[in-house]
């Protein structure tokens, strides 16, 4: 026997078998229980395999029918799926990061106060909007609003029928702004940055922003200019 070590008693096996038999290897332990049956009918698998499809559906199709360019197949899967989508809240932007991103837009706003001065500034702010995360909401504002402003050189009626879209959420920007600031009117533009092509970066040209006037606003009570 090796040093250190003792040797250990054997394991005793005790298995009580049911009453009434001479031959305990022929009976089956006490407490061994039948397994259930649990398998799924044919149309519980139906169920389960269309709510499967179903979610698959809802996450993979909204990023297929995001932002233009998108397949007006994609579209058209998307309808009857957007009570799903907006429940689980699974209509995300993918498509707005990779990988064809479009240009970026902030909105830019001066602001006259009641003393004579001005300020200015715009959304978003990378040098004023801290955290990052603070940033990212304040981008999503104004990229929500570009999504719905027509350009300028749109036809008259096609900016004045998406006026009704845009116009309440630019009125909030402008209301907020103004409370914070105390400012008697602001005017508000919104720009979208020059996108440059690959040849462009290589030489170092960049194009002009596009500016799009939003409007001027003033505190409740007070006429705009």
């Amino acid at each position: 026997m090796l040093a250190g070590f003792r040797e250990l008693e054997p394991v005793r096996r005790d298995f009580r078998f049911s009453q009434g038999s001479a031959d305990p290897a022929s009976q089956s332990p006490v407490s061994a229980n039948p397994i259930p049956d649990r398998a799924w009918s044919p149309a519980a698998r139906l169920l389960a395999s269309l709510l499967i499809v179903a979610y698959l559906a809802a996450v993979i199709v909204p990023p297929l029918a995001g932002p233009p360019p998108a397949s007006r197949l994609a579209e058209f899967l998307l309808q009857p799926l957007r009570p799903l989508v907006g429940a689980l809240y699974l209509g995300h932007g993918y498509r707005f990061f990779a990988p064809d991103p479009g240009p970026g837009h902030t909105i830019r706003w001066s602001m006259q106060m009641a003393d004579g001065s001005s300020k200015s500034g715009t959304i978003p702010d990378r040098e004023q909007d801290r955290p990052r995360l603070l940033y990212h909401r304040r981008f999503m504002v104004s990229e929500k609003i570009a999504a719905l402003v027509p350009p300028a050189d749109a036809p008259a009626e096609v900016r004045e029928r998406a006026r009704g879209d845009w116009l309440p959420l630019v009125k909030g920007v402008a209301g907020n702004l103004l409370r914070q600031h105390g400012g008697a009117t602001i005017r508000l533009e919104m720009v979208e940055h020059y996108l440059p092509d690959t040849d462009e970066v290589i030489r170092g040209t960049q194009g002009p922003d596009a500016v799009v006037p939003l409007g001027t606003f003033a505190r409740l009570g007070e006429p705009a200019p």
